[in-house]
């Protein structure tokens, strides 16, 4: 059942308190208030706990959000994900109320992932051109333009006749031209297109602009956004490139919004201190004892001058500020992009409270998949998977209203 914490911020401006100061008071966690902060259900000690620190009763704080129906669990809308990695994009999806009948993943540890978190999900772990050639009707038993959303984000890489002709044939040999010919085989309703925010400067324009004028000949009208993960519920900051598409038989149906920021944003105090332990890569000794020098929020400038020089060798002379050079996160700040690898010498995030890099939960936590998420493969491909994700909570946002565009039909 949907609810909404809006008649609890009311109270606490009411009554002249800050979350902070509510979370002291109640004895409740920084988790608790994530949640809340997403307007998700949390425990009923949690609740009583808040009611006794407000002088409260439950309706109060808790209003009910009424939907027009359960119609979503009964007929939901259908979509199929390509380049799926470890599953950020297809959780959030699913969140949002869509089946998914088929997931491609060509790396086995991420594909082992997908298939021991949702046995349910039909994945297939192959090369993704092996699977663009076939009949894709056939293969996934639909009729063409009954899917309701093809979803992924492929590598982009330069075309080699990009801004010219601007067809398909632009984007032969790239992992893009099989996303493409998936759509223009199965013609979904809509279409979700996510890649890194470089990608519209990438060639000098010349590589998107190819990308869109093969969606536009493929029959869709299309809408363009980057979104920064942390607007969305995300203790990340994380700026992606969301293209959405619409069937142009559709155009007039179908009303597509992207969504709008949260007014909460979240920090790592949100999602770290309570967070379960995992495996990890931990500093060399010489390393970490250098970071204990390091304040939160701090990086190399912030310790003797000597002790930098020698750490950053030659990166020493390089010109602009390296602010990625032993930086150090502080709790009341969102973590910076999560990176494949947790110790790279130009873009250190390290832990706020402890000489180490984040665990895999930690960076999970950023990444806001769920703790019971499990990754499969070593540490370092679970690094890998984590940092290669789109955050669910950005892509639940996303899908949020593109399930709404879908209803107007």
């Amino acid at each position: 059942m949907p609810i909404c914490y809006n008649n609890l911020w009311k109270l606490l401006i009411d009554k002249n308190m800050n979350k902070t100061e509510l979370k002291e008071a109640a004895g409740i966690s920084f988790n608790v208030m994530a949640r809340m902060g997403k307007n998700e259900p949390i425990s009923f000690e949690s609740i009583e706990k808040i009611c006794i620190a407000l002088d409260c009763n439950i309706g109060d704080i808790i209003e009910i959000v009424q939907e027009e129906s359960d119609e979503i669990a009964f007929s939901p809308f259908t979509t199929i994900e390509l380049f799926a990695g470890a599953g950020g994009l297809a959780l959030g999806i699913e969140k949002a109320g869509f089946d998914t009948i088929g997931l491609i993943e060509f790396d086995k540890d991420a594909s082992d992932t997908l298939k021991c978190n949702r046995p349910n999900w039909r994945v297939i772990h192959n090369d993704i051109a092996n699977i663009s050639c076939l009949d894709l009707k056939e293969y996934f038993g639909i009729a063409e333009g009954e899917l309701d959303l093809l979803s992924g984000g492929a590598p982009c890489q330069s075309f080699s006749y990009a801004g010219k002709r601007l067809g398909l044939e632009d984007a032969r040999g790239t992992l893009f031209y099989h996303y493409a010919k998936f759509l223009e085989q199965l013609q979904p309703k809509m279409f979700l297109f996510e890649n890194v925010k470089g990608l519209l400067t990438h060639d000098k324009g010349r590589t998107y602009k190819t990308i869109c004028g093969i969606f536009e000949n493929a029959g869709y009208s299309i809408k363009k956004q980057v979104l920064n993960a942390w607007d969305y519920g995300v203790a990340q900051k994380r700026e992606r490139l969301i293209t959405v598409g619409i069937r142009n038989d559709l155009a007039n149906k179908i009303s597509f919004d992207f969504p709008a920021p949260h007014k909460y944003k979240p920090v790592l105090r949100d999602i770290l201190l309570d967070c379960p332990k995992s495996e990890g890569t931990p500093y060399s000794e010489h390393k970490k004892k250098i970071f204990e020098l390091v304040p939160p929020g701090g990086y190399w400038r912030d310790i003797p001058e000597d002790i930098a020089k020698e750490y950053m060798k030659s990166c020493w002379y390089m010109e602009g500020g390296r602010t990625g050079i032993l930086r150090r996160l502080s709790l009341d700040e969102p973590s910076l992009t999560v990176l494949t690898s947790p110790s790279q010498k130009q873009t250190d995030r390290c832990h706020p409270l402890e000489a180490r890099p984040f665990t895999v939960r930690e960076n999970a936590r950023c990444q806001s998949f769920p703790d019971e998420w499990q990754f499969c493969g070593s540490v370092g491909q679970q690094y890998k998977q984590v940092g290669n994700a789109v955050p669910v909570n950005l892509a639940y946002a996303v899908a949020i209203k593109i399930k709404e565009a879908l209803e107007c039909l």
